[in-house]
């Protein structure tokens, strides 16, 4: 029986990994909605890296985007129809898992990273983007607050940088990113394959042991926050979700014309 390619697209996977020696990357590939972090993807991506963190020949999880957006955050489709009681915590043990994982996670940023994305991006160990990628914590524009990625967000960001990011949902560049905390390295967007490309290989060079041990060192004050303040800040943010300003703010999102 013939199919209709929605019908495919159900079947597609959002999330793929290929390994290469001793670097494997994680594609976010969900782009109808703009690599948004559904349930179906966030559960894939978690999937995914899983399997990298389970072989034993890869040192180095890669993380990159399909499309010209990163992630543009949570599934306000899904949210404004369901609520977020179960995604927020799911996104929750996302983070937690990156930021956990014994082999660094170098996340690349080649166009956008919105909200929930930026919380992606925080967890990881490396981000390498293009100095005019874009970020901005839009949260407060529909009602909500960063409260999920507040964990991983919050800690890299310079105290400063988060009150007028978070406050103001500006957008910002992955070259201004650097200096706020968020990126570690940004580079001309021509340049930018060539230097995750480097990254990669040095820190393939670490010895198992040494990746792990080193990044569970470095992990170590991140998780335990994100240990003790997770449910607090899931409970924020789905209820958040669930209040009428922020679901007539993401109603009216929802209805604007796509370009």
């Amino acid at each position: 029986m013939a199919t209709t390619p929605a019908a495919d697209a159900v079947h597609e996977e959002l999330v793929h990994l290929r390994v290469d020696g001793p670097v494997a990357t994680v594609t976010l590939d969900s782009p109808h909605n703009r690599n948004a972090l559904s349930r179906r993807l966030v559960t894939e991506l978690a999937d995914r890296l899983a399997r990298a963190e389970a072989d034993e020949d890869v040192r180095v999880v890669r993380l990159v985007s399909s499309g010209r957006v990163f992630c543009s955050g949570a599934d306000l489709a899904e949210a404004a129809a369901e609520g977020m009681s179960a995604g927020t915590r799911a996104i929750v043990d996302l983070q937690r898992f990156v930021v956990g994982m014994s082999k660094p996670v170098v996340t690349v940023v080649r166009g956008a990273a919105r909200a929930g994305g930026i919380g992606l991006v925080a967890a990881s160990d490396v981000v390498v983007a293009a100095e005019d990628a874009t970020f901005a914590l839009t949260e407060v524009k529909l009602g909500l607050a960063p409260a999920i990625i507040s964990l991983t967000v919050l800690p890299r960001l310079t105290s400063r940088a988060a009150a007028y990011a978070a406050l103001s949902g500006a957008v910002f560049t992955g070259a201004e990113a650097v200096p706020m905390g968020l990126v570690t390295r940004a580079v001309p967007a021509e340049d930018l394959d060539a230097a995750v490309e480097a990254v990669c290989a040095e820190l393939a060079t670490g010895s198992p042991q040494g990746l792990r041990e080193t990044k569970a060192l470095l992990a170590r004050d991140l998780l335990a926050r994100i240990e003790a303040d997770a449910d607090e800040m899931a409970e924020l943010s789905a209820r958040l979700f669930g209040s009428d300003a922020a679901r007539e703010a993401m109603q009216a999102f929802l209805s604007r014309p796509r370009s």
